[in-house]
């Protein structure tokens, strides 16, 4: 039986981020994943020399949080950024590869050559970018809108269409229509309300930047990949943390604290940590609080593949000048987003391979998780063939198949966030953590396992 004060339900990075703080803070607890591995959808192999990342390659370096237990775990001098002097990302529209236009901050034009050369938007949506500029501060907006209203208004349907969605389906698998801007592009609501203009806003924040002492690459990771830190948590975690790879099958208030149902056996906790997906907290919740669990049950999750397919290099037909191409819901068949390795990072193939990462799936195509990895991976190369003119076998593939993995924040999601926090405040002894709430990205998921296990330590002050 646990000696555990402290329960943790999911061993992803939150779980293990929440178990590492608690840890250093001296209070012991028992982390229970039902995979038979740690690191949820972080996972990296390395094959003929490449490495080969499943899930996400990356943290964003503008926030801190990973960055901040990479220091703390002694991994600073292994961190790598991406090669920002050869980014370049292609858009697929009309049948060619389209570079989307230099100076570009997601959908916001920060630079004029490019904006008018660029062939990724028609004339009349340069015309509206341009104008925009001159669009006068409102002030702070009352009522939530998705990002397809958002984008709408500044830039016009054609910046929704060929600029938010593809570079939003290959972060949250979602639909601009649905997501809620508040949550998913906050800081250039807040920009909206200071500014007025998007452009004039993310300049005014580049220029403030730049003051503060340059700039870090955009993207960071590790040398030997981001399973790498998962290695690092797991190793220093023991002994304050027992791992126990089990499903959790019910959970019970009790008397000063929680039990939950592990294997036919109750144990008894102190505090829990639900860092599993809210779907997951939901179903355990249903017989402890229905408000709650309904709460939590209202925020959808997409799914996601990624295949990563090997080439030779000595006979591969396209160039690999940028980290590579994005295909827009209105030219898409299957495939997504596809990065061409090698160039987003150093260390990752070996100069005779060629490693393409391509991703398929999210709220708009479910299905493909289905199919078999030939039926997946035939479908990949007859699009690659047509974008990239790439007809050759690959050496080798890997297909990672993510169910229900990357929380979709639809509009009224802060809202959402609101009522469950009332009802958490009100259990007591009771915390989330994950990408189901307030980022899903990897530092967002550190952040969220880290102020679970403060709040934790904080209660017993």
């Amino acid at each position: 039986m646990p000696t555990a004060e402290v329960a943790i339900v999911g061993g992803g990075i939150s779980g293990l981020s929440a178990a590492w703080y608690l840890a250093q803070a001296g209070i012991r607890a028992a982390l229970f994943e039902r995979r038979g591995r740690l690191g949820g959808v972080i996972t990296t192999e390395v094959v003929d020399g490449c490495l080969i990342e499943g899930g996400p390659d990356s943290f964003l370096s503008a926030k801190p949080w990973a960055m901040e237990l990479i220091r703390e775990l002694g991994l600073a001098s292994e961190v790598i950024g991406s090669n920002d002097h050869l980014r370049l990302t292609y858009l697929w529209k009309g049948g060619r590869l389209v570079p989307l236009p230099d100076g570009l901050m997601l959908m916001v034009p920060t630079r004029v050559l490019p904006l008018i050369t660029t062939r990724a938007v028609g004339w009349r949506t340069k015309l509206r970018m341009g104008l925009e500029w001159f669009r006068p501060a409102a002030g702070a907006s009352p009522q939530d809108r998705t990002v397809a209203d958002f984008v709408r208004e500044h830039f016009g349907q054609e910046a929704v269409d060929y600029l938010a969605e593809p570079l939003l389906a290959g972060v949250y698998g979602g639909r601009p229509e649905e997501l809620s801007v508040t949550s998913v592009l906050g800081r250039f609501v807040e920009l909206e309300a200071r500014y007025g203009s998007l452009t004039r806003g993310v300049l005014a924040e580049r220029r403030r930047m730049a003051a503060q002492g340059g700039s870090l690459p955009l993207f960071q990771t590790l040398r030997r990949g981001l399973g790498r830190l998962v290695e690092a948590l797991a190793e220093a975690i023991v002994p304050r943390v027992e791992v126990h790879y089990a499903q959790v099958e019910a959970l019970e208030r009790i008397l000063g604290g929680w039990r939950l149902r592990v294997n036919g056996a109750w144990l008894p906790f102190r505090d829990v940590v639900l860092a599993c997906p809210a779907y997951e907290a939901a179903r355990l919740l249903w017989d402890v609080d229905r408000e709650l669990a309904t709460g939590l049950g209202e925020i959808p999750y997409s799914s996601s593949m990624t295949v990563a397919l090997v080439y030779d290099s000595s006979r591969f037909p396209h160039p690999l000048n940028g980290f590579g191409f994005l295909v827009p819901k209105k030219e898409r068949r299957r495939l997504v987003a596809c990065t061409w390795v090698g160039t987003k990072f150093a260390y990752r193939v070996p100069p005779e391979r060629v490693l393409l990462r391509c991703f398929l799936g999210g709220r708009d195509d479910p299905a493909i998780l289905e199919e078999s990895d030939e039926t997946v991976v035939a479908m990949v190369q007859e699009e690659l063939a047509e974008i990239m003119g790439i007809r050759r076998e690959p050496l080798f593939h890997r297909v990672r198949r993510w169910p229900a993995s990357m929380a979709q924040y639809t509009l009224g999601h802060q809202e959402r966030l609101r009522r469950v926090e009332d009802r958490l405040e009100a259990l007591g002894g009771l915390y989330l953590a994950g990408n189901g709430y307030q980022g899903i990205g990897i530092p967002d998921c550190v952040r969220s396992g880290k102020e679970a296990a403060n709040r934790i330590v904080a209660r017993y002050l």
